[in-house]
């Protein structure tokens, strides 16, 4: 019999997430006996700060892949939106699984949709991306720093008296929590996180048995679109902390790669779009990087950084 321990945070929905995943893992190897681990990360730990405060991308895995590294662990489930650029040597992701839906959505009082929010509504959100955005359309919103899990998100609505929160479709639909949204928010509006509603299967190099276990696993559609998403937030260098939106789109063998860097409050937004093949992904993040760069992306990064 075979044992595999899982790592994954302790919220409902990385349980959720991970659940779903060990469940595939037993297709592929009935026998498997699979044990979860909760791992407390940095950013599960530290509710009541900003996630920029705390170092940004990455404090909701390091610890994770810290376990993995030093063997108390043997694979890990990571929501992608949530991993950076670059992950620690001797680390590997050996499955993309499918994508869940990659829109964000809003959740409002009296199911007030976006459009006809009132001037100085204020939208809750702990997310650069998503309040730079909603700042370049609605300049007059107010953006109320917001952390915690979905629950805890939704509810801030009545306890701080909210007009509203963004939250991201995935975990809302992963969580059976879809009859609670107002509005799904188009991408031409609000363009996703890097592997937003993405989920990945990190495991040690080395491992080469469980690397071919997982790589039954492997979405090919959903891993092209995340390796070209990185590519671009790698080429970026993590953007200085400022503002990152990325989403590929494969179609047949035809891959679209669109990307945003932009000011914390929106005033300054540049949004680029390429296209390619299914074989140039890695190679579109890096040159999309160079055009929004060059397109403003780097004097922006140079007042902000």
């Amino acid at each position: 019999m075979v044992n595999i321990k899982v790592g994954t945070r302790g919220s409902k929905l990385a349980l959720t997430q991970t659940n779903f995943a060990a469940e595939e893992l037993k297709k592929t190897i009935p026998n498997a006996g699979i044990e979860i681990c909760i791992i407390k990360t940095s950013g599960d730990i530290m509710q009541d700060v900003s996630l920029l405060t705390i170092g940004g991308q990455g404090v909701f895995v390091k610890e994770i892949e810290e376990a993995l590294l030093s063997k108390k662990i043997d694979l890990a489930v990571h929501s992608m939106k949530d991993v950076p650029g670059e992950i620690p040597e001797g680390l590997m992701f050996a499955a993309i699984l499918p994508r869940e839906d990659v829109r964000d959505v809003l959740v409002a009082r009296d199911n007030i949709k976006m459009e006809f929010m009132p001037k100085g509504a204020k939208i809750g959100t702990g997310s650069q991306r998503r309040g730079a955005q909603i700042k370049a359309i609605l300049p007059d919103i107010n953006i109320i720093p917001l952390r915690g899990n979905i629950q805890t998100r939704i509810s801030k609505i009545e306890t701080e008296n909210l007009t509203g929160v963004i939250l991201a479709a995935a975990g809302m639909k992963r969580m059976g929590l879809v009859e609670k949204i107002t509005q799904f928010l188009p991408v031409e509006t609000m363009l996703p996180s890097v592997g937003q509603g993405a989920l990945g299967l990190q495991i040690r190099k080395d491992d080469v048995e469980l690397a071919n276990t997982c790589a039954a696993l492997n979405d090919a559609t959903t891993a092209v679109e995340v390796t070209a998403e990185r590519a671009f937030l790698r080429a970026l260098g993590g953007g200085c902390r400022l503002p990152i939106a990325a989403l590929g789109k494969l179609d047949g063998q035809m891959l679209t790669l669109e990307g945003m860097i932009a000011a914390p409050n929106g005033s300054t937004m540049i949004r680029e779009k390429i296209s390619g093949t299914i074989n140039d992904a890695e190679e579109m993040g890096e040159k999309l990087a160079e055009i929004v760069l060059d397109k403003g992306g780097r004097r922006l990064m140079d007042l902000m950084c």
